[in-house]
């Protein structure tokens, strides 16, 4: 992948690399020399990003169903009879 510095100074990540790091607008990211390299880092010093995989759900139960408990019944969701 290549990327290319424009005349500020500035350059677009390619957005394979933007998706994969969850990277979004305002993200920070740490700049490093290391020789001839650039070195980017994402900045991780936010509990969510810290968080990020380290938990994992029981068997059975998905992301959907635990946002349900939390918020309640998703516009579009089944009503469920009683």
């Amino acid at each position: 992948m290549e990327a290319t510095v424009a005349e500020r100074g500035q350059i677009t990540l390619p957005k394979a690399v933007r998706d994969a790091l969850g990277l979004t607008k305002g993200t920070l990211l740490k700049v490093e020399l290391d020789g001839s390299r650039i070195i980017l880092r994402k900045n991780v010093d936010d509990a969510i990003s810290r968080a990020r995989g380290r938990f994992k759900l029981p068997e059975g139960v998905t992301t959907d169903d635990i946002m349900r408990e939390l918020r309640g019944r998703a516009p579009g969701d089944p009503v469920e009879a009683c």
